[in-house]
């Protein structure tokens, strides 16, 4: 499974818009200093994708966030290939016995097809939007992450990258 988290914030983001003639599409925009954090972990071989909203990055809340994905494949062992956040690899993290992590080289977050996962949530639900506050926010992005965990299909449209699908392949 590949693990990254992404700052999601009252920060609107403008995007081209089509309307009838002669009309001009208005967005609100809004510029705050309020985010939340999406963490989602995916899987390469069948799109699977699990998340959760948390309140920000630290040593701790990937503690909260490891023990969650531990808990929901106890029975499995879970490779968990992320980048190297300073929260990733911190010397207090307590890594859970059914999960090996794999750091990713410095500065690759192309190497990372979660992070395509975030510009499709984005792309899709947060152009041209205002959050009228945090709790609308969140709302809103949990709904975007359940509509992703629920469509493994299109999840595995964007993250199943034929060089790491070949890889595990070689693997076996």
């Amino acid at each position: 499974m590949f693990q990254d988290e992404a700052r999601f914030g009252r920060i609107s983001q403008l995007h081209s818009s089509w309307c009838a003639k002669p009309e001009r599409p208005v967005c609100r925009v809004l510029v705050s200093q309020q985010y939340v954090y999406a963490y989602g972990v995916v899987s390469v071989e069948d799109g699977s994708f699990e998340s959760l909203i948390l309140s920000g990055c630290n040593t701790e809340i990937m503690q909260i966030f490891l023990e969650e994905i531990s808990s929901r494949h106890k029975d499995e062992k879970v490779l968990m290939i992320m980048d190297g956040a300073g929260w990733h690899k911190s010397k207090s993290l307590i890594i859970p016995e059914n999960i090996k992590i794999k750091i990713l080289p410095p500065y690759s977050p192309e190497l990372n097809p979660t992070e395509n996962i975030w510009d499709e949530i984005r792309e899709k639900g947060f152009y041209n939007r205002a959050f009228s506050d945090i709790n609308e926010l969140e709302e809103h992005l949990l709904c975007e992450l359940q509509r992703l965990e629920n469509a493994p299909e299109t999840v595995y449209s964007i993250v199943s990258w034929s060089w790491i699908i070949n890889a595990i392949k070689i693997q076996k």
